[in-house]
C-alpha cells in the first residue's frame, strides 16, 4: 500500500496517463508495421497470380508438355509454385521421391506464412492490458483524492484521475480492435494459402 501510496502522489494523473498512451501507441505501432509486412508477404506476394499460374500449369500438363511445366514452375516464386516444382522436379523418383521433395519444400514454405502472425494479437493484449492498467490507476487516484484531498482540490483531482481512467481505456480499445481484426484477416489468408498449396500439390502428384 505504502507503495502505491508514493507511485499516486509521486505523479501527476495526466503525466502516467501520457506513459500509458504511449505504451499503447509503441505497442499499436510495432503491430503495425507487422501488419503491413505480413500483408504485403501473404496477400501481395503469396496469394496473387495463384489462379493463372493454376490455369497455364493444368493447361501444360493436360498438353503432356511436362518439361515446359517443370519450367514454368520454376520461374515462379509465390508458394504453390514451389511445392509444384519440387514435384515436377522429382517425378522421376516415384511417388516416395515427390512426397519427400514436396514436404520438404512444405515445411518451408508453411512457416513463413504464418509467423510473426501471432505478434499481433501479443500487441493487441498489450494495448488493452494497458489500457486497463491505466483505468486502475485513475480511479486509484480518484478515490484517493476523495479520500485524502482538501475538500477544495477534490473535484479537480477527481476529474483528473476519472479523465486517466476513460482515456487509456479509450485509446487501449482504438489500438486493439483494429489488430484483431487484422490478425483474422491475415490468419484466415495464411491458412487458406497452406490449406490450397496441400490440395492443389496433392492433386498434381497423383495426376502424374
Amino acid at each position: 500500500m505504502g507503495v502505491i501510496k508514493m507511485i499516486i502522489h509521486g505523479f501527476a494523473p495526466s503525466e502516467t496517463g501520457f506513459i500509458f498512451m504511449w505504451i499503447i501507441l509503441a505497442a499499436g505501432g510495432i503491430a503495425a508495421a507487422i501488419v503491413v509486412e505480413r500483408f504485403m508477404y501473404i496477400v501481395m506476394k503469396s496469394a496473387k497470380g495463384r489462379k493463372e499460374f493454376m490455369t497455364n500449369l493444368s493447361n501444360l500438363l493436360k498438353g503432356e508438355k511436362i518439361a515446359e511445366a517443370t519450367s514454368y514452375a520454376q520461374n515462379k516464386t509465390i508458394p504453390l509454385a514451389k511445392c509444384v516444382y519440387a514435384i515436377l522436379k522429382n517425378r522421376d523418383k516415384g511417388e516416395k521421391g515427390m512426397t519427400d521433395a514436396l514436404d520438404e519444400v512444405f515445411l518451408t514454405e508453411a512457416p513463413r506464412l504464418t509467423r510473426y502472425i501471432n505478434l499481433i494479437v501479443v500487441m493487441a493484449n498489450v494495448s488493452t492490458l494497458t489500457g486497463l492498467m491505466g483505468t486502475i490507476y485513475g480511479l486509484i487516484f480518484a478515490f484517493d483524492a476523495v479520500a485524502n484531498l482538501p475538500a477544495a482540490q477534490r473535484p479537480t483531482a477527481l476529474a483528473n484521475g476519472i479523465s486517466v481512467a476513460m482515456a487509456t481505456t479509450f485509446l487501449g480499445l482504438c489500438v486493439a480492435i483494429p489488430l484483431l481484426v487484422c490478425n483474422g484477416y491475415l490468419t484466415l489468408q495464411a491458412t487458406r494459402l497452406v490449406e490450397e498449396m496441400e490440395e492443389k500439390s496433392l492433386k498434381i502428384m497423383h495426376i502424374l
